[in-house]
């Protein structure tokens, strides 16, 4: 179960993040609003995680799922160009999470 609660955690990083920089420096609200609600969540779910997977490997999977969602969403929505070396590094990325997974 810590391991589904830390996936999801992963994933609202990547939603606060983005809603972060949608707020234009907290200027807009609804932004603003989804990233305060979507950050609690993301750190509450983390220090949940981190009961039982060991701290490193919590934060390192952490924050690789949440910057591997990041950049796509910014690739999907135009922000950011896709190219040959982004996506293998984005890969990397995310077979290192499924590797630290692998060897928990």
């Amino acid at each position: 179960m810590s391991w589904i609660v830390l996936i999801a955690s992963g994933m609202l990083e990547a939603v606060w993040a983005t809603a972060l920089g949608a707020s234009k420096g907290f200027r807009k609200p609804l932004p603003t609003i989804v990233f305060v609600v979507a950050m609690t969540l993301s750190m509450v779910g983390l220090a949940i995680a981190m009961a039982e997977i060991p701290t490193g490997t919590a934060y390192a999977v952490w924050v690789g799922i949440g910057a591997s969602l990041t950049v796509l969403w910014s690739i999907v929505s135009g922000a950011e160009r896709a190219d040959v070396v982004r996506l293998l590094l984005i890969a990397a990325l995310v077979g290192a999470v499924v590797g630290l997974k692998a060897v928990s």
